[in-house]
């Protein structure tokens, strides 16, 4: 009996510590399933967030197909931060953003701020304070159906997951600067507005820039400057592509597709090989490009590029910036200028142009610089003058006159900043650009193109001089007294000499380096140069050994 009860102990302390073990094994399970959902914020799938939930610093939701990622991210070595969707790294080298919600709110704080859908169907970013700085200003009533997906094609859709084909909100009708396959490059006929494609301000800034592409009421797409001027155009469709782009009408890669009607006009594509990827963008130069790339590769190969010369982007050297055609269209301040700002110039963005290094005085000494082989500057004023010297003159007379032209079509003179401004191989005109009193050299004030170093004009006289008064005094040495002489070197004056036949350094030829060349006459009427060395002791064996070299 007692060995009855021992074995029935036995087997219920085993039966107890199994129950135990188990139900830690089961409790272990509960959390390494449940630590995953805690540290994504509670995100329920790889592609959604539901309402009520949020996306911190370090989340990320990415698309079922692993094509594309949203999430926080950091531009460069900016230290701010920005809402985005690039491509996965499955797809890209480095990090290829196509759209960015915030771009001109950025997120100074990221640790303590987040994305986050809230329950009455607006999707909001609170910074570290959690006060919103970019939000859709969407609505909906469906709170325990609502979901942001991130599709396979690119696209942030806000929708009601009972009834997905109704969407609420989406990222295809807000592009930023790239425009990706599915997304349509629209014009509203109702608002009358386009929908644009706005180029980063520089590489480490997705705030708008000054260069954007959009499609018009006539339909063409269209690049502009500052929302003002166009200076590039696909033509019109034609029914297969537009007319200025053959490019396009190649269907062995690409299906563009236009479709027009009462509410609305808009261009689309698609690929053919579902295995490749491409993307079409506003580049910060202001150039339209567009990329290609195969599933297997690792690089973006570049197809498409519009205009293909920077200089022909407009303004794109900035006011007083200067497109070089001629040789790699690198932009060059005009002389007696210089660039406005190192910083954006080193992130890609040329735009700002150059600045004056002194600001004129507004006075009759102003001079001209004279830039030949230019192509016009934009925004010409023409002046009813019949020369010249007097369109000259109307353009010194107006301080806000910075340049003028005069040629077989009269007088034209620009005033406040100067953009466009480009040096072409043939023809072009002459342009004379306004610039300070001390800017041009004396005697050549309109025909200068680059600054030429006086010290090296004047240094080579000061030893043509010296070169000359060693020969005289070599040819005559034998017929002239020397007073005094350094042995082994040439004949030598004294300074008294020297004084007498240069009537006390009266006459200047020019100045170099340590002094400034005299014109001097001997006793026997013959010319020579002196130079009168200064800064360092000017005693006669000083000179006497500035001439022993030369013999």
């Amino acid at each position: 009996m007692a060995e009855l009860r021992e074995a029935m102990f036995s087997e219920f302390i085993f039966i107890n510590v199994y129950n135990q073990v188990l139900t830690l094994h089961v409790f272990v399970l509960v959390c390494i399933i449940d630590e995953p959902q805690k540290r994504l914020g509670a995100v329920a799938a790889a592609d959604t967030l539901f309402a009520g939930q949020s996306l911190t610093a370090n989340q990320t939701i990415v698309s079922k197909g692993g094509d594309f990622e949203l999430g926080f991210f950091t531009p460069g070595k900016s230290l701010k931060h920005y809402l985005g969707i690039w491509y996965t790294e499955a797809y890209a080298q480095n990090r290829t953003v196509i759209w960015v919600a915030n771009r001109d709110q950025p997120i100074i704080d990221l640790s303590s701020s987040e994305l986050k859908l809230l329950e009455n169907g607006n999707l909001v970013i609170l910074n570290e304070s959690k006060v919103s700085i970019w939000s859709t200003n969407s609505t909906s009533t469906a709170s325990n159906s609502l979901e942001l997906v991130l599709g396979d094609d690119g696209n942030l859709v806000l929708q009601d997951r009972l009834n997905p084909s109704v969407v609420i909100w989406q990222s295809f009708d807000h592009l930023t600067d790239t425009w990706i396959p599915g997304a349509k490059l629209k014009y509203d006929k109702r608002t009358k507005r386009a929908l644009k494609l706005i180029s980063w301000k520089n590489s480490e800034d997705p705030s708008p820039g000054l260069f954007s592409v959009e499609l018009t009421s006539d339909s063409e797409v269209v690049i502009m400057w500052n929302g003002s001027r166009q200076y590039w155009t696909t033509g019109i469709w034609d029914g297969q592509g537009f007319s200025l782009v053959p490019e396009m009408k190649s269907r062995s890669t690409f299906n563009y597709s236009f479709t027009s009607n009462e509410n609305e006009s808009y261009i689309t594509y698609f690929l053919y090989d579902q295995n490749m990827r491409a993307r079409l963008k506003v580049d910060l130069t202001g150039q339209v490009k567009q990329f290609l790339r195969l599933e297997e590769s690792k690089e973006w190969n570049l197809v498409l590029c519009k205009p293909l010369s920077l200089c022909d982007v407009y303004a794109y050297c900035g006011p007083f910036g200067c497109c070089n055609n001629v040789e790699d269209s690198s932009c060059q301040c005009l002389q007696g200028f210089k660039e406005k700002s190192l910083k954006d110039l080193n992130l890609g963005d040329p735009t700002g142009g150059c600045v004056r290094k002194t600001p004129l005085q507004c006075w009759q000494k102003d001079n001209f610089l004279l830039m030949p082989s230019m192509k016009s500057p934009a925004n010409p004023v023409p002046s009813a003058v019949d020369s010249a010297a007097n369109c000259k003159s109307a353009c010194l007379n107006n301080c806000s006159c910075n340049a003028y032209a005069y040629n077989s079509t009269g007088c034209s003179l620009w005033y406040g900043d100067l953009l466009n401004i480009q040096q072409i191989d043939n023809g072009g005109d002459e342009l004379y650009i306004r610039v300070g009193p001390f800017e041009v050299n004396s005697g050549k004030k309109e025909s200068i193109h680059r600054p030429v170093t006086v010290g090296a004009i004047t240094g080579a006289l000061a030893l043509l001089g010296l070169v000359l008064v060693a020969i005289w005094i070599w040819r005559n040495r034998g017929s002239v007294e020397i007073p005094n002489a350094v042995e082994g070197s040439l004949v030598a004056f004294t300074y008294r000499d020297l004084k007498t036949a240069s009537k006390n350094f009266s006459e200047i030829l020019g100045t170099g380096a340590f002094g400034s060349v005299f014109k001097g006459i001997l006793p026997n009427s013959t010319l020579i140069a002196v130079k009168k060395l200064e800064g360092i002791s000017q005693g006669e064996k000083q000179f006497e050994a500035r001439l022993a070299p030369l013999g």
